[in-house]
């Protein structure tokens, strides 16, 4: 008996896998202008599903953090700042909301005994020059603002800054860690502009 889709009952419970869906094929117009009707299968809909099921089940399914292996509690967790959240990143920045950050070294690039050209990978370390005899640091441009870096002079040969595309301003017009076990500072306060700070000579 001929009825329209609409008017047919319906299924009241889960379709079986080789039960009959008529679909509309737009891309054959043997049938009609508007495209031409053939079946396909609940089985052959779900094998097009992107997911078919998440640990276990189908449907709508809301993930707990042990669905996925590796997250801990994490999954739990609050954005925020107060201690236990998860800290939202935005543009690199990370805000820490006031609160105090404790607990963490820097990174020590030890014992450098030639010529050195800062890279952005150098940003917020502590470089340790040792060398006995003179020793240049070259500060090239395109480290982009904020880029710090902290100096010790270890060996007896004194470190100079030497600026490439960029400039280094200091207070006293001083170029160089003053003596052996010296320690300086490089900050760029604005593209490829440092400021050198410390225990400083000519």
């Amino acid at each position: 008996m001929n009825k329209k889709i609409s008017a047919l009952g319906s299924l009241g419970g889960t379709p079986a896998v080789g039960d009959i869906i008529p679909i509309t094929d737009v891309s054959d117009t043997t049938g009609s202008a508007q495209g031409t009707t053939k079946k396909v299968t609940v089985a052959n809909l779900v094998a097009a599903a992107p997911v078919q099921s998440v640990a276990g089940r189908t449907g709508t399914v809301t993930l707990s953090n042990t669905d996925v292996s590796g997250l801990g509690d994490a999954a739990t967790k609050t954005v925020g700042t107060a201690n236990t959240n998860v800290l939202a990143v935005s543009s690199g920045v990370v805000d820490l909301g006031g609160n105090k950050l404790e607990g963490f070294d820097a990174s020590i690039d030890a014992d450098k005994t030639a010529n050195h050209t800062l890279v952005a990978s150098d940003n917020g370390k502590v470089i340790v020059m040792n060398k006995a005899s003179a020793v240049t640091v070259t500060v090239p441009s395109g480290l982009g603002a904020g880029f710090n870096c902290s100096f010790v002079q270890k060996g007896a040969g004194r470190v100079t800054f030497s600026a490439s595309g960029t400039t280094i301003n200091n207070r006293q017009s001083h170029t160089k860690i003053n003596a052996q076990y010296g320690v300086a500072s490089l900050l760029a306060y604005a593209d490829d502009t440092f400021v050198l700070a410390g225990d400083t000579a000519s």
